[in-house]
């Protein structure tokens, strides 16, 4: 094997676009993911028969959407993506499949997270008024706030083997670069670089992702 060889500028743009996908698809995702598994925790306790018919077919939704692999997911929702940013290839063109692959399973650890609260806390809240609104942004929030960063940060760290998956149909990044080269063409060393990339970003995610859960958790 010879390293010297290697595009590294094409390494290095490969790894460029990967980190653009990781960081759109991951700002997206928590966007979406949040306020939807605020909706499950609250949803899912109340007593109105409407709200629980509500939230048992969002459920099912997401558990339906985490279900299915990723890479059918994406093949799937070509026609979506084409439709929404005008192409289902390249950086923009992988963004909303992970979007939609990984808000769902976002969301369950969000509710995860909110479940988790002292309900000693929240009832001490409801006991001097607060509203639900007040309650969910000044105890549940802030309460959960280990568990959201933790949640966070394994979301991301999935996003990024979603990101490699996403290789296999055109999806650009490290994926594509391994996909292309060292599968297809049997460069064994453009393999081998793109999966110590890959796991080099998993660990500076993880890394960073624990370092925030801790500065919080000791608060």
């Amino acid at each position: 094997m010879n390293f010297a060889d290697l595009n590294w500028q094409e390494m290095m743009d490969a790894t460029v676009a990967t980190i653009k996908m990781i960081f759109f698809s991951g700002l997206f995702t928590i966007i979406l993911g949040l306020p939807l598994g605020i909706l499950l925790y609250l949803w899912g306790k109340s007593n109105s028969i409407v709200i629980r018919v509500t939230y048992s077919v969002l459920s099912l939704l997401v558990n339906i959407l985490r279900s299915v692999p990723f890479i059918i997911l994406m093949v799937a929702l070509i026609p979506f993506s084409k439709a929404v940013v005008g192409t289902s290839i390249g950086v923009l063109g992988t963004i909303p499949p992970l979007v939609i692959g990984a808000a769902p399973f976002f969301a369950r650890l969000v509710e995860t997270s909110l479940r988790e609260v002292d309900r000693g806390v929240i009832e001490a809240a409801q006991g001097m008024g607060a509203s639900t609104n007040q309650i969910v942004m000044r105890v549940l929030l802030p309460e959960a706030r280990p568990g959201l960063l933790a949640g966070v940060t394994i979301t991301l760290v999935t996003l990024v083997s979603y990101t490699a998956m996403a290789g296999m149909v055109g999806g650009g990044g490290l994926g594509d670069l391994a996909i292309r080269y060292g599968y297809h063409r049997y460069e064994t060393e453009i393999m081998i670089v793109s999966i110590v990339f890959i796991v080099v970003l998993v660990q500076l995610l993880q890394m960073a992702g624990d370092r925030l859960v801790k500065h919080y958790t000791r608060k």
